[in-house]
Parts: C-alpha cells; structure tokens; sequence
C-alpha cells in the first residue's frame, strides 16, 4: 500500500503552511528557517518507508483449550534491518483480548509480538488478520502492510462434574463402564502411556515391585467394552438454536469424559462427524476436538438405535438415555455449571505435555 501521513506528518504538513503564510508577512528567510528543514525531513521519511521491504510474518500455533482459559498469542516477524513499526492484530468472536493487541516497537531482523485472549465460547474461532505500519525514524510517515493470514483457536466445550448428580442416575452410566469387568481374560503385555489405571494388573506389580507395570487385555476387548455417546441436537423448530447446541455438546463431553476417566472405552456419533471408540488423553482430546465445532443436526435412526448413550437436546432441554431410561441432563450434573470442572479435566488429560501451553497474563502485546 501506498506511504500515508501520521498525525505528527499532518502535524509537520500544518506547520510548514504556517511558514509559507507568515513568509508573505515577514519576509522569505521565515521560509528558509523553517520550511525547507521540515520539507527535507518530510521527503526522507517518505523515502525511507517506500524503500522498506514488506517484513515477512509467521503466526504461531495457539494451543486448544476451554472456556474461561487464556492462551499466548504469538507472531513471529522478520525484516531485513531495523525499522519502527506499529504491529495490530484483530482478534475475532469467541475469544477476547486481555489488553489491546497493539504493539508500537522496533523490529530488527527477527522479533516476536505476543498479546494474551481469553476464551469464551466454544467453537473454532480464530484470531487475525495482522497489519503492520512501517514508520521513518521520526514517525512521520508511515507504510501499511496487511496479512490475511488468521490463527485458528480451538475451544472446548464445558465439561461438568458428574460426580455431583443423583446416585442412582450416575450408577446407569457406572453400570455401562463395569462391563469391562465382566469380560474374559486373555493375557498381559506392558504398561503404555495411555493405559487406563484400570487395567493395571496390580497383583503383579505387587509381587515384582522392581518391574514395569503389566495391563491387562480381554478377549472381547473390542466386542464388548466399547460405549459409543450419540449426541443430537435438531436444528430447527426453537430459537436459541447456539446456545442448544453448545449444551449438547457440553453434555456429550461430559459423559464421554465420565467414562473415559472410569477406563471405558469410548466413541462420538454426531449428525455430521464421528470417532470410533478409544481410550487414553490423546483419543479424549480427539474426542474434545469433535465436539468443539459440533452444529445442529439429527442423527440417522440407526445410530440413535445402535447408540450405548444418546444425548439429545431439544427446546425442553437436553435429555441423557441409557438403557431405555431417560436422565435430565441438569440433574444427572447436580444442575448449574461447574467452572472448576474443565480446568481439572484439562489438567488430567494434558498432564504429560504442559509445555505445548502457554497460559498466564501480559500487560498487552510485547515484543
């Protein structure tokens, strides 16, 4: 884009006509004493900006997350010598930033700008595009460069403690995790990251202390241990159709979650997207990621019928099945929203690699 004025150029520009007008009153040197410095430093900014080269910028990944968390923000930007630059990023709906994400810095060569979000709504939301205005030495003139490139951030959707509704709703969901228990033993193998505790053979770790742990595998393992959560949620015929489909995405997770955590195997079915049933952090973070950017939609009736839970979320309500027996959602969870819930299941699931994060808080985009 072409060189633009700031409001100290516009500032240089007023001044140089006041000259010009008092020269008519007071002579030409009033001209040569303020006119022709201002005018040589004018043109030089000018010059400087259109001689820049556009900096090259590489977005960082943001790392998922849910609701209420903070994630980093960074932009790596290289240019080719040092030069003044204003540095402003949009930041879009669904996440907001904790300061202004604008950064008024030198880069030289290779510098790294960084602003902090919080996230608010489930969803793919995104962060960008970027602008950089290239200034002279004096901020007189300044040069826009745009960037169309755009960051994703994943949200996850809220997942509630289930820990704190009805007992004899939560022992339906135990019964489906104890069928692992009634399955048939077929042989040990070693402890891998990921494991369920669950299927740790403890007896053995008992009697050889010194050795790795063995998990234990069935002969149906993948028979009759998988659960798979349907969740639906229809797309019409009530407003609030977003808020809806967060909530059955909130409760979906939240089951799922409650399985997984009790070493079930455990697979999605959504009108548009599915995973096959699986186990451990990686396959529950998959499973997060699904239901992060689930829409409205209906299930086929052969998922509903063949489902181990179906969620379904209608005008009324968002109703949990299990066995023919139908839960509320609101009393299966002990009603309300549980806020410390995610951060502890986000602990659980992401404790062998914290460092892909970066939380905390900043004072607005640093450089």
């Amino acid at each position: 884009m072409r060189p633009r004025l700031t409001i100290r150029g516009w500032t240089v520009v007023a001044v140089i006509l006041a000259a010009v007008a008092m020269s008519w009153w007071f002579g030409p040197r009033a001209l040569n004493a303020v006119v022709v410095p201002l005018g040589v430093v004018l043109l030089a900014g000018v010059a400087a900006v259109v001689r820049a080269d556009r900096p090259q910028v590489h977005r960082h990944a943001v790392p998922d997350g849910f609701i209420g968390e903070q994630r980093r923000v960074e932009v790596a930007i290289e240019t080719d010598g040092p030069v003044a630059a204003t540095v402003r990023d949009t930041v879009g709906e669904g996440v907001s930033a904790t300061d202004e994400p604008i950064a008024e810095t030198t880069l030289a060569g290779d510098e790294t700008v960084a602003y902090d979000v919080r996230l608010e709504r489930r969803g793919n939301n995104r962060v960008g595009p970027l602008s950089i205005a290239v200034q002279d030495v004096l901020g007189l003139v300044a040069r826009p460069f745009e960037y169309e490139e755009t960051t994703p951030v994943l949200v996850y959707p809220h997942v509630r403690d289930l820990g704190r509704g009805s007992v004899a709703d939560l022992r339906t969901l135990t019964g489906l995790a104890d069928r692992r228990d009634q399955r048939e033993f077929d042989y040990l193998r070693e402890y891998r990251r990921g494991d369920s505790l669950r299927d740790v053979h403890w007896k053995s770790a008992a009697k050889r202390p010194g050795d790795e742990l063995t998990v234990v595998e069935y002969a149906d393992d993948e028979d009759g241990t998988a659960v798979t959560v349907a969740a639906e949620c229809p797309p019409r015929g009530f407003d609030g159709a977003t808020d809806r489909v967060d909530e059955m995405a909130a409760a979906a997770a939240s089951v799922a979650t409650y399985l997984l955590e009790r070493g079930t195997t455990v697979g999605i079915a959504l009108p548009k997207a599915s995973r096959p049933p699986g186990a451990g952090r990686t396959h529950h973070r998959e499973l997060l990621r699904l239901l992060a950017v689930a829409e409205p939609g209906e299930l086929p009736e052969r998922t509903r019928r063949d489902a181990d839970v179906l969620v379904r979320t209608e005008a009324d309500g968002t109703t949990i099945v299990v066995d023919g027996r139908e839960i509320p959602f609101d009393r299966l969870s002990g009603g309300g929203r549980s806020e410390g819930a995610s951060r502890v299941h986000r602990e659980r699931i992401e404790r062998d690699d914290r460092s892909d994060h970066h939380t905390g808080s900043s004072s607005g985009m640093t450089a």
